[in-house]
């Protein structure tokens, strides 16, 4: 049994989630009243039908503050008596979400005559702010259609292949944007750069011509050889934590050579000695 919590900001994509989810045959219930959680899960894990197999229970900030500290707690114990729970938690940045309401013309949810969406959105991310402390998966979708977070949702959720840790591998650009969903952030800009090499700038770092350049460099080397010494110290521990997810994001300054060429590396690598499945995300591809 498998069993998703999906919350978050409000116009950051929930919906498009759960929907994706139950085009897998996930249970999908949106905005459960959070006092019924723990009720709910009990009569799905009592009744064990095929259709309970894979649950995915929406909820969101209507609940009100009292009933997210209550999902909290109910989560924790919902963990301690290994029930197999996760809590993903999709988030995006203020000015996307206020063009997103602006394009969609949808009311927020806790706007009023006195309330308007900026401040609006400020509550409810000081609201929600405990949950995705506590989240198993952030998703950051500022930079992310409708159908590249279906893709993701499809990549990095329904495809973990295993109740335990999953290791997200994700490259970025930082001239796009820091991504906000990242336990980890390393920077490779102080590698060389295939852009200033014009017959190398067109491509990526999934070409052979621009592996073999980055490669012949030792300090590329070194830099994922740190990486991975750094990972293999503090993966364990995070995999203590009962931890769900485990994001390692590389950027550089596109997101098209240095940091697609580490990734790719350190998926090679760290498959090779981990025994965590990981995950391969290319943000700027995507």
């Amino acid at each position: 049994m498998r069993i998703l919590i999906i919350t978050g900001l409000s116009g950051s994509g929930k919906s498009v989630a759960l929907n994706t989810l139950e085009d897998d045959d996930f249970y999908c219930v949106d905005n459960l009243p959070v006092n019924l959680l723990p009720t709910f899960i009990e009569q799905c894990l009592a009744e064990e039908k095929q259709y309970h197999q894979k649950i995915a229970i929406g909820i969101d900030s209507r609940s009100g503050n009292e009933s997210i500290d209550n999902l909290i707690d109910i989560v924790q114990k919902l963990k301690s008596d290994s029930v197999p729970v996760e809590v993903l938690f999709f988030s995006a940045e203020i000015n996307t979400l206020i063009k997103r309401f602006s394009e969609t013309r949808r009311k927020h949810p806790l706007t009023t005559q006195d309330v308007p969406l900026i401040k609006a959105i400020h509550l409810e991310q000081e609201l929600l702010s405990k949950i995705a402390d506590h989240a198993d998966l952030t998703i950051d979708t500022t930079k992310t259609n409708v159908r590249q977070l279906r893709t993701l949702v499809n990549e990095v959720v329904i495809k973990k292949s295993s109740t335990g840790l999953t290791i997200v591998l994700q490259s970025f650009g930082f001239k796009h944007g820091i991504p906000n969903d990242s336990d980890f952030m390393f920077d490779v800009r102080c590698l060389p750069n295939p852009y200033w090499q014009p017959n190398l700038r067109s491509l990526s770092g999934q070409d052979s011509a621009v592996i073999d350049y980055l490669g012949s460099y030792s300090e590329v080397d070194r830099m994922i050889t740190s990486i991975i010494e750094f990972m293999q110290k503090w993966i364990p521990l995070f995999e203590e934590e009962n931890r769900s997810y485990l994001t390692i994001s590389i950027g550089c300054t596109g997101g098209h050579h240095r940091s697609v060429y580490c990734v790719n590396q350190l998926a090679s690598e760290l498959g090779k000695i981990m025994q965590q499945p990981i995950t391969v995300r290319h943000r700027e591809f995507d």
